[in-house]
């Protein structure tokens, strides 16, 4: 069973309840672009989903139809018990390596990017997870796990890890010895030196505190949030493939063919000389740390955050119908969603070019809809349907382009 969809809503409302808490209590923790960044970021972590072949299911369904060695009965507690211990014990690997080497630190590194860290970091999921992923679980099918029995567990531990995202709730006395809690989570966050690389669990912390990767919260020392050099950039594609694209340019470039293949298989963060001085990164500064926040208007503010909205009903739509939906409409329906969160990430970042990258966007979606129509993809109604969602959606973005162009009064990007 998969809980996710049945969260999914809970989520958002616990978003909404922690921002009017911040508010009472004088300590908002969101920003307008980096809330609706992270929302992005799940958002297209999930259309991703719809068009990519899931590789790790079939892999797992030929394992444990095959090569299983044991078979875990559903119907017993304890074998669920099991699986649960077995699947945190992955889990705690698979998160461990993915900070520890660069191959899988590129994919995991979106779920880290947030400079916040509130209820909305917890939906800020990686769109590439589907390369990689998968490999680390395969014990348990070869202990023959059910593939209802994982997708329960992985699911359930998913939505788990979703409240210990939050400044706002202390620590929770004997619970931080065996718990992942947010106090603990909030250290796996956090750059500051003492911190980094620490606290690895998803439901146990134990694993953390059995292997030496557990790190107390210190009272002196309060978390700085986001990744060493920072990305600097609301675009959710270029955060998908900003670490893979710079591994490509180093494993090309690079003038020793031993470091071509060690540029994969590296520690994370290690790079070539010769391409560490040619392409030198820039490492935050944590004692002038600043939070990177281009102001924009409050009138942009809310486009933005009604464009989101506007896109979530469309979202929801495509993901409920996507097995009735043909391969071409699928596609044309997550190149829409896609395309939005780019330019919505153009205008966060207030690049000139937005503009220009909406007038593509519109060009783009309104010949695919003509296109469909005209070979009986589309019935008429849809394609008034999908006229109208691009008019509302094109009136929003003209509203951020025209009061920036304006050049309206701005604001910060605080929701305070």
């Amino acid at each position: 069973m998969n809980f996710v969809p049945y969260a999914v809503p809970v989520f958002l409302l616990l978003i909404l309840v922690e921002l009017c808490w911040g508010w009472l209590k004088g300590n908002n923790t969101y920003r307008v672009n980096d809330s609706i960044n992270s929302l992005s970021m799940g958002l297209l972590s999930t259309v991703t989903k719809l068009v990519f072949l899931n590789i790790g299911l079939l892999v797992f369904s030929r394992i444990e139809q095959s090569y299983g060695v044991w078979a875990f009965d559903m119907a017993s507690l304890g074998h669920w018990l099991l699986g649960i211990l077995l699947y945190d014990f992955l889990y705690y690997w698979h998160h461990r390596i993915s900070h520890e080497r660069q191959l899988f630190w590129a994919s995991h590194v979106v779920h880290h990017q947030s400079e916040d860290y509130n209820l909305s970091t917890a939906l800020r999921q990686t769109s590439t997870s589907f390369l990689t992923t998968w490999v680390f679980y395969i014990p348990c099918f070869l202990l023959g796990m059910p593939i209802y029995m994982y997708v329960s567990i992985a699911t359930a531990h998913l939505v788990y890890q979703f409240w210990v995202h939050t400044q706002h709730i202390p620590k929770l006395g004997f619970l931080e010895w065996f718990m992942i809690t947010p106090s603990n989570h909030r250290v796996h966050h956090a750059q500051n030196p003492e911190y980094i690389d620490k606290n690895y669990g998803g439901l146990l912390i134990v694993w953390d505190r059995l292997f030496g990767t557990f790190k107390e919260e210190s009272e002196q020392v309060k978390p700085i949030y986001g990744i060493r050099s920072p990305l600097s950039s609301w675009n959710p594609i270029w955060a998908n493939l900003h670490i893979f694209f710079g591994m490509v340019r180093d494993a090309w470039n690079t003038q020793a063919w031993r470091d071509k293949c060690r540029v994969v298989w590296s520690k994370t963060g290690w790079r070539p000389a010769d391409m560490a001085a040619r392409y030198p990164q820039a490492k935050a500064d944590l004692a002038k740390f600043e939070k990177y926040n281009p102001a924009l208007s409050t009138r942009v503010h809310g486009a933005v955050v009604a464009q989101y909205i506007l896109l979530s009903f469309f979202h929801f739509w495509s993901a409920g119908n996507a097995s009735q939906l043909p391969l071409p409409l699928l596609w044309m329906a997550v190149i829409a969603q896609g395309y939005i969160l780019v330019v919505v990430g153009a205008v966060l970042d207030r690049k000139p070019y937005a503009r220009q990258l909406e007038y593509s966007r519109l060009l783009l979606l309104t010949s695919m809809l003509y296109g469909s129509f005209s070979i009986g993809l589309l019935s008429v109604d849809w394609l008034y349907y999908g006229v109208a969602y691009l008019a509302a959606s094109a009136a929003l973005i003209w509203i951020c382009v025209k009061s920036e162009s304006m050049g309206e009064t701005v604001a910060s990007s605080d929701m305070a």
